[in-house]
């Protein structure tokens, strides 16, 4: 792996795990020093992020790490909605009914273990979670749709961890990504696409309501003093 991939990788996994906060400067000289590797490959890993949106340049403090507003959060899940119901639907009429029913029976199996406080079962949740978002791509068989979702994955991942510290939430969507899947494996359309707005819902909510909120905050003006 090139070295500006893997600082890439690791800065984009601390962002999305909220180990570097909104606001954090991300210095090329500390970046460096850190993964043991020049500046150019760092240069380029920021570039990078900035692309993705999780950076931003911030005139007198260089990159740092971008802020996640409420509006923003808004923004994301309107057009979540848009595709998450759309990929549904796809997904119930081509699916594989075994790999869904596998699928629901995981998830199902998860819900009372989130109620503990056991990490390794919310990590275990969060992967499952993936393995389900690759099903239904695969299922969707369209690339296009596919790609869109890769990129508001990435900022829905970051936003989803904001619930890490509410088992009974997590609970709770483990409970309803099992009805998604379960619908999915039957065939329903129907039934896929309301039991999506429903979790969708239910996520919204739980974003803007969680104790962190104080995490996400407006973006400050790029002249604000730093």
């Amino acid at each position: 792996m090139r070295a500006s991939d893997r600082a890439y990788e690791a800065l984009r996994e601390d962002i999305v795990e909220w180990r570097l906060l909104p606001g954090q400067v991300l210095g090329e000289v500390e970046q460096s020093e850190r993964f043991g590797i020049s500046r150019t490959p760092i240069r380029e890993a920021l570039s990078r992020l900035t692309a993705d949106g999780l950076a931003e340049a911030h005139r007198g403090r260089g990159v740092v790490v971008s802020q996640v507003s409420l509006d923003d959060v808004r923004a994301l899940f309107e057009l979540r909605e848009a595709l998450d119901c759309r990929a549904a639907r796809l997904a119930a009429r081509r699916r594989d009914p075994a790999e869904f029913q596998r699928l629901a029976t995981e998830l199902e199996a998860c819900v009372d273990r989130l109620h503990g406080p056991s990490t390794d079962d919310r990590s275990a949740y969060y992967e499952l979670v993936e393995r389900m978002d690759r099903a239904v791509d695969d299922a969707t068989a369209n690339p296009y749709l596919t790609a869109a979702q890769r990129s508001l994955r990435l900022h829905l991942a970051r936003v989803r961890k904001l619930s890490r510290t509410n088992p009974s939430r997590l609970a709770l969507a483990a409970a309803e990504h099992a009805q998604i899947a379960r619908a999915i494996a039957e065939g329903s359309e129907e039934l896929a696409e309301a039991a999506t707005r429903v979790h969708l819902a239910n996520s919204l909510h739980a974003v803007l309501t969680t104790p962190v909120r104080e995490w996400v905050q407006p973006a400050p003006p790029l002249d604000a003093a730093g």
